[in-house]
């Protein structure tokens, strides 16, 4: 059964209409600059679609919810929850098949993406029985997938930008349809932007944003001028969903209204107010007449009130004491599973949440689904992993100095510093920069010569050379050393520590 969607009129006078079973497979990039209509354009979409297939809205500024009153969808305020509970919430989601609407008001750059990331992350890794059709709205996509660094952290910009990656790169397969918007295509990543095959351009007036959309087009660059002269609601149209020539045209209207509409003008008040001064310079409240933060809602709770039929609920379950045999057999297993998802080849340059994603699915299949450790547990065993530690060896007793040293680094290099002080406690040969850079996550084999200048600086170790330009590293008041190691080379140990037990 083909369902057409009704985005609008062509300038002709025709119906534009929208296959949404192509959609699906084909995805969407919508592009235009504040004020072209952009949002518009979204909401008659979902609204045209809700009645036919589930959907979930990233949405950065609150502008969807709603949706909610007059479609159904849950609004789940992010704020109020954390990247485990979104995570959980999205998988639920798709496991109810409930829309949803993502509401990221309220939060800084940083925390809009980890947030986001979470939850698409949970739409992704449900299992291969509730892949349903869903339509996954980005607004505003350039924040989640820049294609530059910026402000925010790069652990942030890796974990969203894995997101959206998955989304338009990986998941038509797992029934997920990306359809992203962005203000600025010289802003979004090039890699998440190519892969939508269906394309609505609207009016838009810097010169490079006008020729990478002539460019998706397939126009020619002197056709670009075209994009300056779309009025507010028109839009370029190409792609198998739509038009297989750009077709212009205008989109309808839409049942519901964004929360804030654009400012109108209005006149200023026609008595000066008395005593300015007195009113706009008055000391503030205290910070005690604050609202309180109200408690976060149950989204579970929330997700089976939204579906018709209420699913059955499972008993509570009791945990029962659980043995120093079992914790330790846990503690192996879980072992075993991180060490499975870092001997993938690219295990070393994958963002931390991807790994995580891999690392959490795996031990589901490991029967581990009480024990799977949280996403700060899961960092702390990453650093000990790509330094060669088992929990063990972590633990020991004699260990915990350099523990306390790294901590004065940042996290991500903290593995690093664990590798070479291993290395040292041993006397292997100090790793090379290949293995170093690999440790990091990065390709770079002078980002690792730069760790090691940075360690130095903040007298954790001595590096120097011997008469063959051999690199030997030394650890100040651990007086341990490396064996001379060739910078060049990718020397790295490949022999665990021992254990306290077995020393």
């Amino acid at each position: 059964m083909t369902v057409a969607i009704e985005m609008g009129l062509t300038t002709a006078g025709a119906a534009a209409a929208m296959d949404l079973e192509e959609l699906l497979a084909t995805r969407l990039l919508v592009q235009g600059n504040s004020g072209s209509g952009k949002s518009h354009l979204l909401r008659r979409l979902l609204e045209q679609s809700a009645p036919w297939v589930q959907q979930a809205i990233i949405d950065p500024e609150g502008d969807f919810v709603t949706l909610a009153e007059r479609f159904g969808h849950l609004v789940i305020e992010a704020e109020d929850h954390t990247e485990r509970g979104l995570q959980v919430a999205g998988e639920r989601a798709r496991l109810h098949r409930v829309s949803t609407v993502l509401n990221l008001e309220g939060l800084d750059a940083e925390n809009q993406m980890r947030r986001a990331a979470a939850f698409l992350g949970g739409l992704f890794d449900v299992e291969r029985d509730h892949w349903y059709p869903m339509l996954v709205v980005v607004d505003e996509a350039q924040l989640f997938a820049p294609a530059v660094a910026g402000e925010v952290s790069d652990e942030a910009r890796k974990l969203s930008l894995s997101a959206m990656t998955n989304l338009m790169c990986r998941g038509r397969k797992r029934g997920l349809a990306g359809i992203i918007a962005t203000q600025r295509l010289a802003k979004l990543a090039k890699n998440v932007a190519a892969e939508a095959s269906n394309f609505l351009m609207g009016r838009t007036f810097l010169d490079i944003d006008m020729a990478r959309a002539a460019d998706l087009l397939g126009m020619e660059r002197r056709q670009a001028e075209a994009f300056r002269d779309l009025e507010r609601g028109q839009f370029m149209a190409l792609g198998p969903a739509l038009s297989r020539r750009p077709l212009r045209l205008n989109i309808g209207p839409t049942d519901t209204s964004p929360r804030n509409s654009t400012p109108r003008l209005m006149p200023m008040p026609g008595a000066a107010l008395e005593d300015a001064r007195a009113v706009i310079l008055a000391a503030p409240p205290p910070d005690a007449s604050r609202p309180q933060r109200r408690p976060a809602p149950d989204l579970l709770e929330q997700l089976r009130a939204a579906k018709a039929a209420t699913p059955e609920v499972s008993p509570e379950v009791v945990e029962t004491p659980v043995s120093a045999e079992e914790l330790a057999e846990r503690r192996e297993r879980v072992d075993r599973t991180l060490h499975a998802v870092m001997a993938a080849p690219d295990a070393g340059f994958r963002a931390i949440g991807v790994l995580y994603q891999e690392f959490v699915v795996r031990c589901r299949i490991e029967g581990l689904g009480a024990a799977v450790p949280d996403l700060g547990e899961f960092r702390r065993m990453l650093t000990h992993a790509r330094a060669g530690l088992g929990t063990d060896i972590a633990e020991d007793d004699a260990w915990q100095e350099v523990t306390l040293r790294a901590s004065i680094l940042p996290d991500d290099m903290q593995g690093v510093f664990m590798m070479i002080a291993r290395a040292a406690k041993e006397g292997w040969p100090c790793p090379g920069d290949a293995a170093i850079a690999r440790a990091y996550g990065s390709h770079s084999l002078r980002r690792a010569q730069r760790l090691l200048g940075y360690m130095e600086e903040q007298g954790l170790i001595v590096v120097q050379l011997d008469g063959g330009g051999r690199r030997f590293v030394t650890l100040v008041e651990l007086a341990w050393a490396t064996a001379p190691g060739d910078p060049n080379g990718d020397d790295q140990p490949t022999e665990p520590m021992p254990s306290a037990a077995s020393a």
